[in-house]
């Protein structure tokens, strides 16, 4: 698995059928975990694709790794630290800019794969750069708005696919969060699918037969 000297650290698994340019799929894992976590999806996710997974910068103890802090606090419980957030959304921009000259790859064929933390980053670099993007999976995560580039609203997303998906039992991150997704999306005219799986936070079977099939539509 050679990987090049990147902005992030990351995995890569290369194309089962060569092409010129090949789609690429960039996955970003959830808070704690690492970018050996989703990486065990790879190969089952299309031959075609070029498969990177992405280590996120800030380092936790005793181990893994998060896009952004996670605070507690008495006055407000448990509250996302946005400006690290931001901070990732612009390193997860320029890695992919890095990748696609790196790897020679097809910059208009992008898609992102998150988990979690992870699939909070993709709506919010998606959002902020649709330009930069074609297909999102978004597992298990939600939009903060206060994450996204001011004045988002007005960008153009009619390149942009979003599958999302949720478990109705999640403890993490509620799934009402997660319903708030599909108008959000709707409002911006944005082509978005919605699933809710029987399961916490975590990704079932069934959500990842679904969001496969519905990448091979696209990719």
């Amino acid at each position: 698995m050679n990987t090049k000297e990147l902005s992030l650290h990351h995995l890569i698994r290369k194309p089962k059928t060569q092409t010129e340019k090949a789609p690429l799929l960039i996955m970003l894992h959830g808070y704690g975990s690492d970018e050996n976590d989703l990486f065990s999806f790879a190969e089952e996710l299309p031959d075609e694709l070029f498969v990177i997974s992405v280590k996120a910068p800030y380092a936790m103890q005793p181990y893994g790794n998060a896009w952004y802090a996670i605070h507690w606090d008495n006055q407000n419980g448990k509250f996302s630290d946005d400006e690290q957030a931001k901070e990732s959304r612009e390193k997860i921009a320029g890695f992919m800019d890095e990748a696609i000259e790196a790897y020679n790859l097809n910059a208009e064929n992008v898609t992102l794969l998150g988990f979690s933390q992870g699939s909070i980053l993709s709506y919010a670099v998606a959002l902020s750069y649709p330009e930069k993007v074609k297909n999102i999976v978004a597992l298990s995560g939600y939009i903060n708005k206060e994450i996204i580039k001011p004045g988002f609203e007005k960008n153009d997303f009619s390149k942009l696919s979003f599958y999302c998906s949720h478990g109705s039992q999640d403890q993490v991150i509620p799934v009402e969060w997660a319903r708030k997704t599909k108008p959000v999306l709707d409002d911006l005219n944005i082509e978005n699918s919605y699933s809710e799986f029987p399961v916490g936070h975590g990704v079932a079977p069934q959500n990842f037969f679904e969001l496969r099939e519905w990448l091979k539509k696209r990719i």
